[in-house]
């Protein structure tokens, strides 16, 4: 195997231990963030370490005094990890406007659990008007300049566009790795696309790269060695259910591609070049491939999701829907329509804290029987 994927998986099971031995070598401060709508690049210009919170997919029960029950698992799995101390080691809490659930998560943090430093970023919703890029550009400036007060830094345009090459650098390595996705049999699993993404959110992100290209000098000349099976998709909401990735590619299938915020959505879209750094990174993150909850009324999202379908020639797809959140199950009948129209089939499945694989894996065998043909789905 080759040793790049070891140390991802190595950086996602030892995240916690991983940010407090940095914390230490570097004297750096560390933040959590909850959605990647927070622009890590003005983190690290600031010479300060994100981390992303989340859950540890075990059924919460501490988060009823502080967070409904019938909100969304992961900001509830969230709050219990740092409710229970597991994220004690930060120093501070960002939260880039996403959606309620994960406002009420960080605003239970910031209450009740004992922090030095906690931001909202108002990310405009209305990402198609022309004045949402001016907008968050000016609370962009009030991050900056809230991150400068709690450190005693300045930052210069030098620091800025440092944040702005170490995150840009780490997106451009991993597209590049998603490119061997593609091929008919492919160099990668899902499962190692995922672990990919998913360090590069835990580790630093200079670290991570190094790595990375190690990888893709390595990747040319690999053989996995397995039947590719059905080249699926998964979409959705932020995922990182690792279990269930592996489950279901050791039944016959392969994940060439995916679309949530802890695989492609948190790759696709670099930051420009421009004068006024944080006008180009406020551009970056009003254009992104968009969340559901700022993807209306133009579904670009879904045009989005249906150009990765064709690109990696996927058979079918799983639509991921994390239980009570709507803007992904509002979206849902639209992008089925929309991958039907170019021949991809589509089977929806309800997340919650923990996947129940018993009942799950006879719903997927169906399912990839049908797309190999073998009866028809009813």
């Amino acid at each position: 195997m080759v040793k790049a994927f070891g140390k991802f998986r190595e950086w996602i099971d030892n995240r916690h231990e991983y940010a407090k031995a940095l914390k230490e070598r570097t004297g750096n401060k560390v933040v959590g963030y909850f959605c990647t709508y927070v622009p890590e690049e003005i983190l690290y210009a600031a010479n300060v370490f994100p981390v992303r919170i989340l859950g540890s997919h075990e059924p919460p029960t501490v988060t009823e005094p502080y967070i409904f029950a019938m909100f969304c698992h992961l900001c509830r799995d969230c709050l219990a990890q740092g409710l229970k101390g597991r994220f004690d080691y930060l120093d501070g809490i960002v939260e880039g406007q996403s959606c309620l659930h994960l406002r009420q998560a960080f605003n239970a943090w910031r209450l009740h659990i004992p922090i030095d430093f906690a931001h909202y970023i108002y990310v405009p919703h209305g990402i198609q008007s022309p004045h949402a890029i001016p907008y968050l550009t000016q609370e962009l400036a009030k991050f900056r300049e809230a991150l400068e007060d709690w450190t005693g830094k300045k930052m210069t345009n030098e620091d800025l566009d440092r944040g702005i090459r170490v995150m840009n650098r780490n997106r451009e390595l991993m597209r590049r790795v998603y490119e061997y996705r593609k091929l008919d049999n492919p160099k990668i699993t899902g499962l190692e696309a995922m672990e990919m993404v998913l360090s590069s959110q835990m580790a630093d992100k200079e670290e991570h790269s190094n790595l990375l290209e190690k990888l893709l000098q390595e990747l040319p000349s690999r053989q996995l060695n397995r039947d590719p099976g059905v080249r699926l998709m998964i979409i959705g909401s932020e995922d990182d259910d690792r279990v269930f990735m592996k489950n279901v590619e050791d039944i016959g299938a392969t994940f060439v591609v995916d679309e949530h915020c802890t695989g492609s959505r948190y790759i696709w879209d670099d930051v420009g070049a421009h004068e006024d750094r944080l006008l180009a990174i406020a551009s970056r993150y009003v254009q992104r491939v968009p969340c559901p909850s700022k993807d209306w009324p133009e579904f670009n999202r879904i045009n989005h999701a249906v150009k990765l379908a064709q690109d990696y020639k996927v058979q079918g797809a799983l639509v991921v829907q994390n239980k009570f959140c709507d803007p992904h199950g509002i979206e849902i009948p639209p992008l089925k329509e929309a991958l039907k129209k170019v021949g991809v089939q589509t089977y929806p499945l309800e997340f919650d804290v923990t996947v129940p694989w018993g009942q799950f894996r006879t719903r997927v065998e169906a399912f990839l029987e049908t797309l190999t043909g073998l009866e028809e789905l009813f």
